[in-house]
């Protein structure tokens, strides 16, 4: 198991919430509610994936 603890979920994390608000600023512009609503899940995966690292951080055993 990596010794990473959290931060690589913390790390997708900020990428997925980035990459959603392009798409949904993208959609929201251009009236593109399926690319406006792919933004609002990528940004729903990424605070998840936060969720996970913060998680994994609490639990890691401290040494």
């Amino acid at each position: 198991m990596s010794n990473s603890g959290g931060f690589s979920d913390k790390l997708k994390s900020a990428v997925s919430k980035g990459k959603g608000e392009i798409k949904d600023q993208v959609g929201n512009a251009t009236g593109d509610h399926q690319k406006q609503n792919e933004g609002k899940m990528d940004k729903a995966k990424g605070e998840f994936q936060k969720t996970v690292g913060d998680f994994k951080d609490a639990t890691k055993p401290k040494h």
